[in-house]
């Protein structure tokens, strides 16, 4: 992906590609890694790429900052459209997000009008309609045969496929399936060019999501959850006064960047105002001080994640965004501070029942829901015990004091990016063991007992003082935003002046890596990373049945046995009418997968929830 190109929809890329020949179509893996890093000419919105001496394509992208329509992307080469240099550089270009082709401008609003009250209702779809079910079984065998394939031959053209029913599941309805489908793609993308940001887990993740969608679907399960909703259809909300809690910068590998701030209302609903558009990481720190688009055109998201905004004709999404449509108006109003109003219920709550409430047990038809719960916004008072191993821990303070026997947190960054601050603070912070904390930020389901941090703020009881806690400019309004404010040592107390906490003899035990499930993830993965043949190779050398050995010894039974089997569904031949060995169909290893795929993430998500709990409840 080459991040001076603009994003792509993806009926734009499929269709460019499905008009090549067989035989261009050879050629071009290897010419999009050539334009990946080709010089890009901007003027203006306009994105020129030199393809030779004879041809050079011209991207012109609509409001959005996306390429939504073929007639934006163009060619100079006589072959063109059908010419590997318009396929090529498109592949390049990142992946136009699924609520692009819905809303041409960020943040603009689909206002929805109450049916009147004398309207008969329509008779309620019992399940998905023909044309989902057709849909969900194209995008189905789409994602098997790159299950099949594995990320080496996972190229353009089975990317392709992916990104055409797509499509055809947004032209049904079919929102979750599709968005699940072209974070596949990115997933992919980012493997097969090394990104330093992709991460094999999220590609496993990717698609195990979109299968479980996508089966479900085309099985005819009425669950609405698998349908999905548009992101960028609003709802009214009316009258809302809103509080800010922080700003969180936003770097997406699709060639996105920008800023989400999060604010809560008077009855404790949380909302985000976001403002994410091409860019970038550059976008992402201009954003962080740029003009809130909520009517009011005074407040910028720096002001607003310490201050307030009185809100007449509010609208919202489905994902607590608030719209900036036309009919919004909004009146800056002073903040609240973390330590009164509805934020200080949000710290007031034990991180234990906190916790539970966010990693509690969901559907298995939902984990689009589970991951929203997963990523909400918690609160906690915590004091900074030390670094052990490359990890800072700390420990809950529960009415201001912290047990020593109590369960030690892990810290880590919500972002890893270098242009952010998130790790520099984190490291000022481990500076300063005994330091106590007021701390905003969401949990990490993926690991045992981890909090990544978007705020802090000194801790209310030593409000007024500077012995143990922060001591944060006045201009900072009580609390510092990780990803942007840098916390200097002026901000922090003397070390002498902190008391002094006991000694870490190792780092607590971590049962999600510990356990012998390791054994049935790495079997998931190196089906992702590798294809079909991969996964059957253990099973060919006899080391699958030592494996399987090893998960029952220790008493994960099930997972011995899917182990096994899809070990054995990888290895499974058929044979054509000649006697030759062909691969069987690609429909019972992708079952096979997906049941070892769910099951591994729920067993890890009981581990992980498991390790919250207080060491006197284990």
């Amino acid at each position: 992906m080459n991040p001076e190109l603009p994003p792509v929809a993806p009926e734009v890329a499929a269709a460019v590609v499905e008009a090549l020949t067989s035989r261009l179509r050879k050629k071009l893996d290897a010419a999009i890694e050539t334009y990946v890093a080709a010089p890009v000419t901007v003027e203006g919105a306009v994105r020129r790429v030199r393809c030779g001496e004879d041809a050079e394509v011209v991207l012109t992208p609509g409001p959005s900052g996306a390429v939504t329509d073929a007639g934006e992307a163009v060619c100079s080469c006589l072959l063109a459209p059908r010419c590997l240099h318009l396929a090529a550089v498109l592949g390049a270009c990142p992946v136009a997000d699924a609520e692009t082709a819905v809303a041409q401008e960020v943040g603009t609003s689909t206002e929805v009008e109450p049916p009147a009250q004398d309207t008969v209702a329509p008779p309620q779809q019992t399940g998905p309609t023909d044309a989902q079910l057709t849909a969900a079984r194209s995008l189905w065998a789409a994602a098997a045969a790159v299950l099949a394939a594995g990320i080496p031959a996972a190229g353009a053209v089975a990317q392709a496929e992916v990104l055409r029913a797509s499509h055809t599941a947004r032209l049904a309805g079919l929102h979750r399936a599709e968005a699940a489908a072209l974070r596949v793609v990115r997933g992919l993308r980012g493997a097969r060019s090394h990104h330093d940001g992709h991460r094999l887990a999220d590609l496993v993740a990717d698609l195990r999501e979109l299968l479980l969608t996508t089966g479900l679907l085309a099985a005819a399960d009425p669950a609405p959850a698998l349908v999905g909703t548009a992101r960028r259809s609003y709802r009214p909300e009316g009258a809302l006064r809103v509080h800010g809690v922080c700003r969180e910068p936003v770097i997406s590998a699709t060639g996105y960047g920008g800023v989400v701030t999060h604010v809560i209302s008077d009855d404790g609903r949380w909302f985000t105002v976001a403002d994410v558009k091409p860019g970038g990481p550059a976008r992402a720190r201009g954003a962080a001080t740029a003009t809130v688009a909520l009517g009011s055109g005074s407040v910028d998201h720096a002001g607003l994640s310490r201050g307030g905004l009185l809100i007449s004709g509010a609208t919202l999404s489905s994902d607590g965004r608030l719209g900036a449509g036309k009919g919004v108006r909004a009146t800056p109003v002073a903040g609240r501070s973390w330590i009164s109003g509805p934020l200080a219920a949000l710290f007031a709550r034990p991180l234990s029942e906190a916790v539970a409430a966010r990693l509690g047990n969901a559907p298995v038809s939902d984990p689009e829901g589970v991951e929203r719960t997963a990523g909400e916004l918690i609160g906690c008072d915590l004091v900074v015990v030390g670094v052990v191993e490359q990890h800072l821990l700390a420990q809950e303070l529960t009415s201001g004091r912290p047990d020593p026997d109590g369960l030690l947190i892990r810290l880590l960054p919500a972002s890893g990016h270098p242009d952010l601050a998130h790790t520099a603070n984190l490291r000022r912070l481990a500076s300063r063991p005994g330091l106590r904390l007021r701390v905003v930020g969401r949990l990490d389901p993926d690991r045992a007992a981890t909090l990544r941090p978007l705020a802090v703020g000194p801790t209310p009881e030593a409000e007024g003082t500077t012995a143990t806690t922060l001591r944060l400019p006045a201009e900072w309004q009580g609390h510092a935003d990780l990803g942007y404010d840098r916390i200097e040592g002026s901000h922090l107390p003397p070390a002498d002046a902190l008391l002094e906490t006991a000694g870490l003899p190792r780092i607590p035990s971590d049962p999600v890596t510990e356990a012998p499930l390791w054994r049935l993830r790495r079997l998931v993965e190196v089906a992702v990373s590798g294809g079909r043949r991969a996964a059957a190779e253990p099973a060919r050398d006899g080391d699958r049945a030592g494996a399987v050995v090893a998960l029952r010894r220790a008493g994960f039974r099930t997972a011995a046995d899917l182990s096994q089997a899809l070990a054995a569904e990888a290895d499974r031949r058929g044979r054509d009418v000649f006697g030759r060995t062909e691969e069987a169909d690609p429909d019972g290893y992708a079952r096979a997968w997906l049941a070892a795929a769910v099951y591994l993430a729920g067993t890890e998500r009981a581990l992980v929830r498991a390790t919250w709990e207080a060491p006197d409840a284990t």
